[in-house]
């Protein structure tokens, strides 16, 4: 089980911490605090803001999201 591949948002969470130097429950504070808001308009904030990529902006937003519904 510990060999297993991380799959889905947190797969891109390495890189993330690692280009932008904060870890990720920053960025989900982050996300949270920008709340309410659509998804893509998030994405958008963390892209203008922070210069996040698409790509790892997605990631946070989804997986943030998807914790704060359950």
């Amino acid at each position: 089980m510990a060999d297993e591949k991380i799959k889905g948002p947190a797969s891109y969470f390495p890189s993330i911490e690692k280009k932008y130097g904060r870890p990720i429950s920053e960025w989900k504070v982050v996300v949270r605090a920008a709340c309410p808001a659509k998804h893509m308009e998030l994405v958008a904030m963390l892209k203008q803001q922070h210069g996040m990529g698409h790509g790892h902006a997605n990631a946070i937003v989804a997986h943030t999201l998807a914790e704060d519904k359950s």
